[in-house]
């Protein structure tokens, strides 16, 4: 199966420091590697340990919870893929403007899947903090947010 790859360059910001490339560049592999690639073996090998603090109140703390989180959702849809969109850096804060889709078909499809808004805090070369905000695009989509979203992981809130 082929899964998009997430290029850095195209993304990356002529205005960065070294630091604010060196999150981003961090965040963006990450990204690659648990949300394309479904590589949740090297996320483990890499991550596991390491503080992780959860703030989408469905996801268990540390980088077990959302490992489970997207093998579950990979299990169910496959395909599942993201395409990062945008990339902002705000000293330790990484955001991603993303579109989520869980079927090849409907990769590029901007009326399919979920527009994501995610934030990474990073500490000393760690990803340590996560925020998430998740719209449904399709019918379909929104409903599945609202079927799925129920059950609380961690005390941490969302803000």
């Amino acid at each position: 199966m082929t899964f998009p790859k997430i290029d850095f360059e195209a993304l990356e910001k002529s205005h960065w420091s070294f630091a604010d490339r060196e999150n981003a560049k961090l965040v963006v592999e990450f990204v690659q590697q648990i949300m394309n690639a479904h590589n949740f073996d090297e996320i483990t090998r890499l991550y596991t340990g390491q503080p992780y603090k959860q703030h989408n109140r469905n996801i268990a703390d540390g980088i077990e919870g959302v490992v489970k989180t997207v093998g579950d959702l990979v299990k169910s849809s496959p395909e599942f893929s993201y395409e990062v969109k945008h990339v902002y850096v705000d000293g330790e804060y990484v955001i991603l403007h993303s579109h989520a889709t869980l079927k090849a078909k409907h990769r590029g499809d901007d009326t399919q899947g979920f527009n994501i808004v995610d934030t990474w805090r990073v500490k000393d070369g760690q990803l340590v903090e996560h925020w998430d905000a998740i719209q449904g695009i399709s019918f379909s989509m929104r409903l599945y947010a609202l079927v799925s979203g129920g059950r609380v992981r961690n005390k941490n809130g969302v803000f």
